[in-house]
C-alpha cells in the first residue's frame, strides 16, 4: 500500500495527459460496480502499470457485460407503454367526470355480454318459427345441463383470469403462461368428460330434468350435438377471460361478436333454408364457437398478445390449480344455483302446465338474457372505478360511481319493464306464430315474471361495491340469496297452492325479497366501508 506522503510526491510527477486518460477510463466504467470506482481512485494515484492495469480491467468488465436481448428490449417497451397507460387510467379514475367514465367502461361490457347471449336467442327464434313450440320446449328443457357446463366453464375461466391478473401484476409472465396452458387443457377435459356421461345416459338425463314424451325427440336431437358444441364454447369462454385479463377488452368483445354473427348465419341457412330443424340449430352453435377458436388462438400467436400459448404448458400445474378453483368458486356456485333453479322450474311447469308451459318458459328465459345483460354490464363497468377509489381512500367518488350505476341501471330496467308490459305479445310473436294457446300463456308469463324488473337494476349494481372492495363473503351471500334463499323455496311451496301461477309469481316475489336484503346490506355496508377507510387510511385497505 502506498502511503499518503508517497502518493502526494507521485501525483506531482504525473503529467496532465495521463490524468485525463485515467478520467476517460473511469467515465467508460461508470455503472459497472463499486469495486471499479475504488480502482479508479487508486489508478489516479499510480503511474504507468497501475493505470494500464485499471484500463484492462474496465475493458474486461465491459466485454463480460451482456447486451439486452430483443425479448428484453420488447419487454421494456411494453412496460413503458403499460406505465403510460396506467398513468392515463389513474388520471381518469381520479379526475374524469363519473357519468361519462362509467359509460365508457360499461358499454363495451354490455355489448360483449349481449353478443354472447344472442346465440341462444337466435337458436330459439329460428326453431320456433321453422319447427314448432314443442321443438322450442325441447331446446329449453336441457338448460339445467347447459348451466352446469357453464358453471365449470366459469370456474376455470374466471379463476384463471383472476390468477393470471395477479401474476401479471407480480411480473411473473412465465407463471401466467403456465396458467393459460392449464386453462386450455381443463376447458377441453372437463366438458369432454361430461359429454361422455351425458351421451351414455342422454334419454334418462333429459327425462329426469323434465322432458315429456312429446318433447324428448326434439331435446335428444338438439342436445346430442349441442353438448359437443360446449367443448369449443368452454375453451372460447375461458380463454376469452384471459384476453380480457391482459388488457384487451375489445379483442374479447370481438370474439363474442364473431361467434354470435357466425351462429346467426349458420342457423339461418341450416334451419330456415335447409330445414334441418333442431339439429341444424345445434350444428350452427358448434360451428360458430369452433371457428371463433381460430380467432382466439390467432390473437395469442400474434405480436399483439403479451401472453403466448406454448405446447409445454398444456398440462396441469398443481401449484396453480388450487388458487384457480378458489378464485373461480363464487361464479361457479352462482351458475350451479341457476342450474338447480331451472331444473325445478322445468319439473313444476311440466307438472302444472305441460308442454305449453315449457314452451312459454323458453321464451321467457330467452328474453331474460336480453333484459338482464345491460344491468350486469353496468355492474361490471362500475367495479374497476369503485375498486380504484376504494384503494385511494376517495369515499365520495366511490359512492358517486355506485349511485350513478344504480340510476343508469334503474332507467334501463324501467324502460325494459314498460316494453314488456305494453308489447309482450309482439315479443312472443318473434319466436312463434299461429299457436294462440302458447302465445297467450307466454305473454302472460312475461308480465308476471318480470313484474319486479324496475328494482332489479339497482339491486344488481349494488352488489358491485362488495365485489370491488374485496368483501367476498357478503358478495357471495347476496349473489346466491335470490336463487337459494328465495326463488327455489318459492318454487317448492307456491305451486302447491296456486298451481302454474305459483311458478310465475315466484320470480317477482324473490326479486322483491332480494332487493330488501340487498338494501339493508348496502346501507350498513357503506357505513362499514367508510369507517374502515377512515380508520385504516389510504393504502392499507386491501391486504
Amino acid at each position: 500500500m502506498i502511503t499518503c506522503a508517497t502518493a502526494q510526491v507521485t501525483l506531482k510527477k504525473l503529467n496532465m495527459s495521463k490524468q485525463e486518460e485515467n478520467k476517460e477510463i473511469f467515465d467508460d466504467a461508470t455503472g459497472i460496480d463499486e469495486q471499479a470506482v475504488e480502482m479508479r481512485d487508486i489508478a489516479d494515484e499510480l503511474e504507468g502499470e497501475g493505470a494500464d492495469l485499471f484500463a484492462a480491467t474496465v475493458e474486461k468488465n465491459k466485454a463480460q457485460k451482456k447486451e439486452p436481448s430483443p425479448e428484453e428490449i420488447e419487454f421494456q417497451k411494453r412496460k413503458a407503454k403499460e406505465e403510460e397507460k396506467s398513468k392515463k387510467q389513474v388520471l381518469q379514475f381520479e379526475k374524469a367526470k363519473l357519468s361519462p367514465l362509467l359509460l365508457k367502461y360499461s358499454i363495451p361490457a354490455i355489448i360483449g355480454m349481449l353478443a354472447g347471449g344472442i346465440q341462444n336467442i337466435v337458436n330459439r327464434i329460428f326453431v320456433g318459427q321453422a319447427v314448432n313450440s314443442y321443438a322450442l320446449a325441447g331446446v329449453q328443457i336441457g338448460f339445467p345441463v347447459m348451466a352446469l357446463f357453464m358453471a365449470f366453464s366459469f370456474l376455470i375461466g374466471m379463476g384463471s383470469m383472476l390468477l393470471i391478473s395477479v401474476r401479471l401484476g407480480q411480473k411473473r409472465k412465465k407463471d401466467a403462461e403456465e396458467i393459460l396452458g392449464q386453462c386450455i387443457l381443463l376447458s377441453v377435459l372437463v366438458p369432454t368428460f361430461f359429454n361422455v356421461i351425458f351421451h351414455i345416459w342422454i334419454d334418462d338425463i333429459l327425462v329426469f330434468i323434465g322432458s315429456t314424451e312429446t318433447i324428448l325427440p326434439y331435446a335428444r336431437d338438439y342436445f346430442s350435438i349441442f353438448m359437443v358444441a360446449m367443448i369449443p364454447f368452454s375453451v372460447s369462454a375461458s380463454v376469452n377471460n384471459v384476453i380480457r385479463a391482459q388488457g384487451a377488452p375489445n379483442v374479447a368483445m370481438g370474439t363474442q361478436i364473431l361467434a354470435s354473427v357466425l351462429n346467426i348465419i349458420f342457423n339461418y341457412f341450416f334451419v330456415m333454408i335447409f330445414g334441418w330443424g333442431v339439429k341444424g340449430a345445434a350444428l350452427g352453435v358448434f360451428l360458430g364457437n369452433f371457428i371463433s377458436l381460430f380467432w382466439i388462438f390467432g390473437y395469442f400467436m400474434s405480436k399483439h398478445s403479451y401472453l403466448k400459448v406454448h405446447a409445454k404448458n398444456i398440462r396441469i400445474f398443481p401449484k396453480a390449480l388450487k388458487p384457480v378453483i378458489v378464485m373461480g368458486i363464487t361464479p361457479f356456485l352462482i351458475q350451479l344455483a341457476n342450474s338447480l333453479q331451472n331444473f325445478i322450474m322445468n319439473i313444476n311447469l311440466g307438472t302444472y302446465g305441460g308442454d305449453t308451459a315449457l314452451s312459454a318458459l323458453s321464451i321467457v328465459m330467452s328474453l331474460s338474457t336480453i333484459l338482464l345483460m345491460p344491468l350486469l354490464g353496468f355492474s361490471q363497468g362500475a367495479q374497476p372505478i369503485i375498486g380504484y377509489n376504494y384503494g385511494a381512500g376517495n369515499y365520495n367518488r366511490m359512492k358517486g360511481t355506485l349511485f350513478r350505476g344504480m340510476i343508469f341501471a334503474t332507467i334501463v330496467s324501467i324502460a325494459s319493464w314498460l316494453a314488456i308490459w305494453f308489447w309482450a305479445e309482439g315479443f312472443v310473436a318473434v319466436f312463434i306464430n299461429n299457436e294462440p294457446e302458447v302465445e297467450a300463456l307466454a305473454a302472460h308469463a312475461l308480465r308476471i315474471f318480470f313484474a319486479a324488473l324496475p328494482i332489479i337494476g339497482a339491486q344488481i349494481v349494488a352488489l358491485s361495491i362488495f365485489q370491488a372492495c374485496g368483501k367476498a363473503v357478503r358478495s357471495a351471500f347476496l349473489s346466491l340469496s335470490r336463487q337459494l334463499l328465495f326463488f327455489i323455496p318459492c318454487l317448492l311451496i307456491l305451486p302447491n297452492y296456486f298451481g302454474l301461477e305459483g311458478c310465475w309469481i315466484s320470480a317477482p316475489i324473490s326479486d322483491c325479497l332480494t332487493f330488501v336484503v340487498t338494501t339493508i346490506f348496502l346501507i350498513f355496508g357503506l357505513r362499514s366501508i367508510k369507517r374502515e377507510m377512515e380508520e385504516k387510511g389510504v393504502g392499507n385497505l386491501v391486504k
